[in-house]
């Protein structure tokens, strides 16, 4: 199921996620959820947070732009080492239409479980390293909007804001449409 993603600045965003006790069946329709919101929206990573489920999972899908990697899913991600530096035009779907350079390790080995439970370790640089540590900023409540100067993050915060009042307006506009809709269904039903 393909889940709707929080825009910033929605508080949700900024809360830390917590560790996940069990892989289990419903994590794993999470993960695969979040796989399937993440290819709807046409990105590359995704944060359970972002769904608005504060749970230490990411699934992640480089392969467009990184062909000799594979998609993955990361339950308690924990990043072990960061090396060298590199600069990224990084974007976020949860900052729609933004992108802004941002500082990152240049390769960057990291533990997690699968969504099996087995415990793992993996090495990454290029697109999925840059990735990893977004992901992971998310379930620690940073955006990468947190990366960048004041003045531009001040800038995109206005336009996100109005962004989220469209969807709001949206949501408002199909909610009073639905309303006629299930009076109409409760008369005939009596």
């Amino acid at each position: 199921m393909v889940h709707e993603i929080l825009v910033w600045p929605n508080p949700v965003l900024k809360q830390k996620a917590h560790p996940v006790a069990k892989v289990d069946d419903e994590l794993r329709q999470l993960i695969k959820d979040m796989f399937e919101s993440m290819y709807a929206a046409d990105g590359v990573g995704l944060a359970a947070p972002q769904i608005g489920v504060l749970k230490n999972v990411i699934v992640l899908d480089t392969t467009p732009r990184q062909p000799d990697s594979h998609p993955v899913a990361m339950v308690n991600p924990e990043i072990l080492t960061l090396e060298g530096k590199c600069l990224y035009k990084e974007g976020c779907l949860s900052v729609p239409g933004e992108a802004e350079d941002v500082e990152r390790a240049a390769i960057v080995t990291a533990r997690y479980l699968d969504e099996h439970g087995d415990s793992k370790t993996i090495t990454a640089d290029g697109l999925l390293a840059i990735a990893i540590q977004h992901e992971c900023d998310h379930l620690k409540g940073v955006m990468f909007v947190d990366h960048i100067s004041a003045l531009k993050r001040e800038v995109i915060r206005k336009r996100m804001k109005k962004i989220q009042a469209t969807i709001e307006e949206d949501r408002a506009e199909e909610a009073a449409a639905a309303k006629p809709e299930k009076k109409k269904a409760r008369s005939e039903a009596r």
